[in-house]
């Protein structure tokens, strides 16, 4: 294992990478678990800018503001660039702050990045959400690669189950080097789905088809699904609004072009389906707390839909995120138009008369996974600094 430096006034500097607004939503509570035990330990918040816009809006509702930002994208960008500049950038921040470990969350570029930059310069790497898989390089893409990469240089694996601490398990990954923390998300959806219950009349104006009794919420960004993928399923929601005119279909539309450019050329019209930008963290929260139906390719909302009570149907082939399909909270659909249009249509009309009221068990964790990642990171190492 790397060992860390000795740190002004023996406190662990963990350097936190982030790019996009999902790591932003996973790493926060991290962060935040950090500020309350300053006394321990002083975070350096790093933002590659891999997501500018919405990363934004996430550390703006947690209050966090980074103390490096590289702000790396940039227009047309292709992966490798994106890549080369990342892996440039967090390696000159390792040199300038000599950090005692780094901190990533998830499968972005941003995250092999950073830890092969860390690897680089030998320092040690805790991974948030550590041993999701599908064994296919493919699917998701680019992730799956993304993730295992900076799997084998990962220091402290902390892994949001007990499946995926098998899977590290099947790749040798030492016992010691694996502990089943829970996962974050689940820290910032509990905390935030309590303040946007307690006062939601704002969010109710701007968002009025939310308050029906028959609400489905869609997102749809995936690399794999561009193309036919996106059609097919903006097919299937067309098909869908007008077979039940009396729900409304709520589509927080990604930025990218080849996500935003199809979805507002088949969709755009329709007067049950509203095409709405991408909603801030805790405005999302609400819509996905006020759905019956949640329609999804994201990691993300796999993890947190099924506490709130929602019917999850995802839009891809494969998952690295298989609790929640075993334990029957979420459903495998694909791009299939009739397979989507039948169970949307299935679940519309098993799940009429509002949201759920109560917060279901959810596999993904309880709430305190920040606290379990902050301990071991101290356990780890706070005994070697001076």
């Amino acid at each position: 294992m790397p060992t860390t430096t000795s740190s002004p006034g023996g406190r662990l500097r963990p350097l936190i990478v982030f790019g996009t607004r999902p790591e932003a939503i996973k790493l926060c509570p991290v962060i935040l678990e950090c500020q309350r035990r300053r006394d321990a330990i002083a975070p350096i918040v790093c933002s590659t800018g891999q997501h500018r816009e919405m990363l934004e809006q996430v550390l703006g509702y947690f209050g966090i503001v980074p103390d490096i930002d590289l702000g790396l994208m940039k227009p047309g960008q292709t992966l490798a660039a994106l890549t080369a500049a990342c892996l440039e950038s967090v390696d000159r921040v390792i040199m300038e702050e000599k950090p005692d470990c780094v901190v990533v969350q998830g499968d972005t570029t941003t995250v092999m990045a950073a830890a092969m930059a860390a690897f680089y310069h030998r320092r040690p790497v805790v991974h948030v959400e550590a041993g999701l898989r599908t064994g296919d390089l493919a699917a998701p893409w680019p992730e799956e690669f993304n993730r295992r990469v900076a799997g084998i240089v990962t220091d402290l694996h902390c892994a949001p189950t007990q499946r995926a601490a098998e899977a590290l398990r099947r790749e040798t990954i030492p016992e010691s080097s694996i502990r089943v923390t829970g996962n974050t998300v689940i820290d910032a959806l509990l905390h935030t789905v309590k303040q946007q219950r307690s006062d939601d009349s704002r969010l109710r104006e701007k968002y009025p088809g939310a308050s029906g009794d028959s609400v489905v919420l869609i997102t749809g960004h995936r690399r794999e699904n561009f193309g036919g993928g996106l059609a097919g399923i903006c097919d299937a929601i067309a098909e869908l609004a007008a077979s039940h005119p009396g729900t409304e279909f709520i589509y927080p539309v990604h930025l990218n072009p080849n996500v935003k450019g199809p979805v507002h050329d088949r969709l755009q019209g329709l007067s049950n389906v509203h095409l709405v930008p991408p909603a801030d963290y805790p405005e999302f929260v609400w819509l996905m707390d006020r759905a019956n139906v949640v329609l999804t390719d994201s990691g993300g909302v796999q993890e947190e839909a099924p506490s709130l009570g929602c019917a999850v149907l995802v839009t891809r082939e494969k998952t690295e995120r298989p609790e929640a399909v075993e334990a029957g909270l979420a459903e495998l659909v694909g791009t299939d138009r009739e397979l989507i249009v039948r169970r949307v249509s299935e679940e519309i009309a098993k799940r009429r008369g509002g949201p759920s009221a109560t917060i279901a068990e959810n596999p993904y964790g309880d709430g305190k996974s920040s606290g379990r990642i902050v301990d071991w990171m101290l356990e780890s190492w706070s005994g070697q600094l001076t």
